[in-house]
Formats: structure tokens, sequence, C-alpha cells
């Protein structure tokens, strides 16, 4: 069983404004006005003092950047930094695969001086965050497929140099299913996905029967299935089904999200260009 857990709870006004630039912001021409993206959030029970203070830790850790909106407004837009965090992001949850066990393994082995043991902590973070499990202590271990995502964040960190990454085949001893279960702490992701599934399956219901849309509410149930959903895939990083318990609920609870976002994202877009207008 690894040590590592799933992410904290979602809904919390930093991680909903990151969600919020993450699907329409990078898009516009220039930065959200800061008096919109209060209004924006209000939507989602976020309000004024708590969307300005999450604003301002997103601009300590670099990811948003202050500037003018096109009517002279103050706004903040993403920096390029988190562009690409944002970028790596979209492969993860919008097209989320599903290897066979022959696609192999990326190995991450890290050495970090005791000097330097906070570096060794943001490691061990960073990698969890990405969905590594733990092989081995400083050995961690994650789907080959994420070879990509894992170089652009240890080298946007600046943590390349205490890390050697490798791509191979588990040859044994044990059966690889159950490595993956030492590996991964499997009753927790089931758990994650399960709590996706109970706050949004119904959602979907409900708008299966809604004619016609309304764009506000739209926006609204969107932007929170889309927050609590991007996490669900970087805890779980698509393990390959074969290696996974029966009935694994991964399958259902990205099906659940590829609804609603289909149901959803159009109305939830035209709102946000409305209010921005």
């Amino acid at each position: 069983m690894t040590d590592h857990h799933p992410p904290s709870p979602p809904h919390t006004p930093r991680s909903l404004i990151f969600t919020f630039y993450g699907a329409y912001g990078r898009a516009l021409p220039g930065p959200v006005p800061i008096a919109a993206l209060i209004r924006l959030l209000g939507a989602v029970g976020v309000d004024s003092p708590s969307v300005r203070s999450a604003v301002s830790r997103l601009k300590r850790r670099g990811l948003l950047v202050a500037g003018r909106a096109a009517n002279g407004a103050a706004g903040y837009g993403l920096s390029d930094a988190a562009r690409q965090l944002v970028a790596d992001g979209d492969r993860r949850i919008y097209h989320r695969p599903t290897p066979r066990p022959g696609h192999g393994w990326l190995l991450a082995v890290f050495s970090v001086p005791e000097h330097e043991r906070h570096k060794r902590h943001l490691l061990r973070s960073r990698l969890s965050r990405l969905g590594f499990g733990t092989a081995a202590p400083g050995v961690w271990i994650a789907p080959a497929h994420l070879y990509d995502e894992t170089r652009h964040t240890l080298d946007r960190l600046r943590l390349g140099g205490y890390v050697d990454l490798f791509r191979g085949r588990h040859l044994g001893f044990e059966p690889t299913a159950e490595s993956v279960a030492r590996w991964w702490d499997l009753p927790a992701l089931a758990a994650l996905h399960q709590a996706f599934l109970s706050a949004h399956e119904p959602v979907l219901r409900g708008w299966a029967r809604r004619r016609p849309e309304p764009a506000e509410v739209a926006y609204r149930d969107y932007l929170l299935a889309l927050d609590a959903w991007r996490r669900v895939p970087y805890a779980d990083p698509g393990l390959p089904p074969a290696l996974l318990p029966d009935h694994w609920p991964g399958a259902r609870s990205a099906r659940v999200f590829a609804a609603l976002h289909a149901r959803l994202r159009n109305a939830s877009e035209r709102h946000v260009t409305a209010q921005l207008a």
C-alpha cells in the first residue's frame, strides 16, 4: 500500500479559479477583469474576499499575472507556466487514455541531498499529484504515457537535476496486478471515483430531462463538475483496466464527466461570454 493519498476535497476558491481559467480564461484576448471574475465565481458560491485572496495566492505562485482588460479594468491572466500546466491537464481531463499492460511503465528515481530535503518533500508531493505510485523508497512508478507531463512538471519546478526517468516493463516476481495494488492505494482511488459519481451522476440525470438549457445553471453545474473531475485523473493516472479489481468505477465516472462536458460546455461558455461582455 502506498503512502500517498488522493487530493483534498474539491471546490476551494483557489481550485475553482484555476478551473475557471483553464476552461475559459486562456481563450480570451486579454486578462479577465477582477469584477467579472468575482461575479462569475459568485455563481458557484465564492464570495468577493475569497476570490481576491485566492487570486493573490495564485499570483504569488506565478500562475496568474496582473494586467489590464480591453476596457482598462484591472484583471488577471494565466502566466506562461500556467498555460503549460493547463495544456498538460487537457490531455488528462478531456482525453483520458486507456493503456494496456504492454504499454509499459515510467520510473522516476530520485536522490536529494540532506541539506535540500525540502526539495525531497516537493518532489514526492509533485510525483504524487501526477498520479505516481510508490514502488520503493525513492522509486516512483506511473503508466508510461505520463512521460511528457512529468518532464514538463520537473522542468518547471527545476527539479530535473535530482531525478532519473526510465521506461520499462514489469518482469516479476509477483503478478503485476498484485504489484499495482501495492504501488497505489486502490480503495482510496475507487472512493474518489465513487464520490464524483455520487455528486455528479444525479446532475447528469437532471439535465437529461431539462429543456431548454438555462445558461447560468449550465455554467454552474459544468464548472463544479470540471473542478471535481480534474482531480480524479491526477489521483488515478489511467491504470490498465486489466490490472484493476472487478467493477472498477473509473470507466463509469469518466463516462459521466464526458456526458456532462458534451451537454453543458457550449451553454456554459455562452454564459461566460455574456458576462464578460
